[in-house]
Parts: structure tokens; sequence; C-alpha cells
């Protein structure tokens, strides 16, 4: 059974930090590039990164570049989202995706398997 699940969300004021975690179970971790994506209320889900089987990352969302940065262990299954100087406009819901292909994609429609989100708040 698939399984992938975010954790480590939170209400946090402006300027300080959150680190995400997803957990996947149920497939070949290794063989999955690794996205998060965010969906802020009233806008359309919007993808922030890819990662790579060796980790290497694309940033698709100029707003988090050089303030969000994402890893992966593959021994754990795991993905991180590590988000400093959060910003009010970085509140939204944060979902983790797993994508099956021979590239890195911001695209939703990409992506194979979902988690259910976690929600980051920001306050100003």
């Amino acid at each position: 059974q698939v399984q992938v699940v975010e954790s480590g969300g939170g209400l946090v004021q402006a300027g300080e930090s959150l680190r995400l975690s997803c957990t996947a179970s149920g497939f070949t971790f290794d063989d999955y590039f690794m996205g998060w994506f965010r969906q802020a209320p009233g806008k359309e889900r919007e993808g922030v990164s890819c990662t790579y089987w060796s980790g290497g990352s694309i940033y698709y969302t100029d707003s988090v570049k050089g303030r969000f940065t994402v890893s992966r262990v593959n021994a754990k299954k795991t993905l991180y989202l590590q988000m400093d100087s959060l910003k009010p406009e970085d509140t939204a819901m944060y979902y983790c995706a797993a994508r099956r292909g021979s590239y890195c994609s911001g695209d939703q429609y990409d992506y194979n398997y979902w988690g259910q989100g976690t929600q980051v708040t920001v306050s100003s």
C-alpha cells in the first residue's frame, strides 16, 4: 500500500523556521523524483521543488529561492523541506508527491502519489 505522509507544519511568526518531513512507503523511493507543492487559499497548487535521487533539487518558485532547502535521505525514504525566514505569503498547505519519470517536474499532473498535506501558517 502506497503511503506518503507529511509532517512538521504549524503556526510560526514571520522570520522563523520550520522543517517539513515527508515519509514514503509502498514503492521504491529511490526510483522516484520527489516534489514539494503548496496551495494557498483561493490559489492554484504550485510546484515548489523537485528532488532527484542524488539529492540535487530544482526550485520552481522564485520567492523561496535562498530561503527553502530540500534534502532527501533515501535510506529513510524521507524528503525534507527546510524553510527559513518564513513570510506570511508562505502560508499554505504543503504537499509532498512522488513522480516516476525520466525528468524532474514542477507540474502537479506529472506526479503519481500524493500525501494529504501539512498546514503552514506564518503570522506577521
